[in-house]
């Protein structure tokens, strides 16, 4: 925990706080506090309510132990006192005794869980200060030799708080302030010692030790907060190298012209695909080719052919479904589409409406022979789940040979894959499949 206000965490689920990213201001501020010195680092704003946060369920998980066992350590002690010291003595300790376990029981209740700061910060504070009077006076009350005795037992309990409760240094040095003054306020009106300079000369000589236990309980909090921003850090390193490796991982897939996946990624897809067995059920195959692109290049220019890759491209993505389908640059002007789980009349469909909207979408392609906008001819192959020994290799040899034949027919079509073992399209479906 640091110095000053807790953050409140009473909107999270039982101290469990998931990562959040770092704001460039917060990354900034880490860079700052990690280069000074280290007894110098201070946590402000944001940052100090993520430590808190992060520490919270470590810190209320001591709180409410510590709690437990002095309260069960004060019933244990009551009960032998009234076993081994006189009847007067153990009943003068019953009433300050009693006041103990209610003090600690409530102040672990209250951070058994994310509450508002403020109550948390009281219910420490007013516990600590209950079982420390608690302690004190069972010595007062039961005087003679445990006066002194009950009066450095409370100075112990103080201390051992102090040392393992990770809270704010404010909230330290009150429990130390509290217990020295009780002490010192006990010790002087305590009938027992006659001489002032005897108590003062105890004070001091406990104010020595607690304040050393002040000062290792502050470098161990600052510590704590070092390895957090260290954590921090890192974590913000890793979240930067895995975004990179992700833009790595997406350029090693994607065609940088058009922004579409590239020939490498879409066939280790379908390798992946084919070994797993995936491709169940009716896959097609269409290969696209640009009609006369060379002369595209040629008459417009590159960059003109690079605009027309780009929106030929856009075309294609905009005909198949986002949700399953594969688009790919395969070649220069050439583009690979899968089609999972249709039939032939739907690849068909897909084709055509493929075909029909680059042509429709009216580019210039001056010199090419089939008109004066650019147009498409594509290739279908299919698969059916019986196919089973039609490789990747083979339905992509077959696509190009649908590629291939209806650039033979005069391009600006579609060509369907037939093979020996299936029926040969009619005269009217040839006709339908061209346009």
């Amino acid at each position: 925990m640091t110095d000053g206000k807790s953050a409140s965490p009473e909107n999270s689920p039982a101290g469990h706080f998931p990562p959040r990213p770092l704001t460039g201001a917060m990354a900034a501020e880490i860079e700052r506090l990690l280069s000074g010195r280290t007894r110098d680092i201070r946590l402000t704003g944001e940052l100090r309510g993520r430590f808190e946060e992060r520490s919270w369920r470590q810190t209320a998980k001591i709180i409410r132990s510590w709690m437990i066992w002095v309260a069960f350590v004060d019933v244990l002690t009551l009960a032998l006192n009234a076993l081994l010291l006189p009847r007067q003595v153990a009943l003068a300790m019953v009433a300050p005794a009693c006041l103990l376990p209610p003090a600690a029981i409530l102040t672990a209740i209250v951070w058994s869980k994310p509450r508002a700061a403020t109550l948390q910060h009281a219910s420490l504070l007013a516990g600590m200060c209950l079982i420390l009077l608690s302690v004190a006076l069972v010595g007062v009350f039961a005087g003679g030799e445990f006066y002194e005795r009950h009066l450095s037992i409370m100075l112990f309990v103080a201390t051992s708080a102090i040392t393992i409760f990770s809270v704010p240094l404010a909230w330290t040095v009150a429990i130390a302030c509290y217990a020295l003054c009780l002490y010192f306020i006990l010790q002087w009106n305590n009938p027992f010692l006659d001489a002032g300079s005897v108590v003062v000369a105890a004070t001091l000589f406990f104010s020595c030790g607690i304040i050393a236990i002040v000062v290792a309980r502050r470098t161990m909090n600052i510590l704590a907060q070092k390895t957090f921003l260290l954590d921090c850090r890192d974590q913000r390193r890793v979240a930067e190298l895995a975004d990179a490796n992700a833009r790595l991982e997406r350029l090693a897939r994607t065609d940088p012209l058009t922004g579409i996946a590239n020939r490498r990624w879409m066939m280790e897809t379908l390798e992946s695909l084919w070994r797993n067995g995936r491709e169940s059920g009716v896959v097609a195959m269409l290969m696209c080719d640009i009609d006369h692109f060379k002369a595209l290049n040629d008459k417009l220019g590159h960059g003109e052919g690079d605009r027309c890759l780009v929106k030929v491209a856009g075309i294609i993505q905009s005909c198949v479904r986002a949700d399953r389908d594969l688009v790919s640059r395969h070649g220069g002007e050439e583009f690979l589409i899968v089609l999972p789980n249709v039939d032939k009349d739907e690849a068909i469909a897909v084709a055509k409406r493929i075909r029909e909207s680059v042509e429709a979408a009216a580019l210039p392609n001056p010199s090419s022979s089939v008109g004066p906008s650019v147009t498409l001819s594509v290739g279908v192959a299919l698969k059916s789940a019986f196919d089973t020994e039609i490789s990747l290799a083979n339905l992509q040899h077959e696509a190009d040979m649908a590629l291939y034949r209806a650039k033979e027919a005069g391009r600006n079509q579609v060509c369907v894959f037939h093979r020996p073992n299936q029926a040969a399209p009619s005269a009217a479906e040839q006709i339908a499949t061209r346009r």
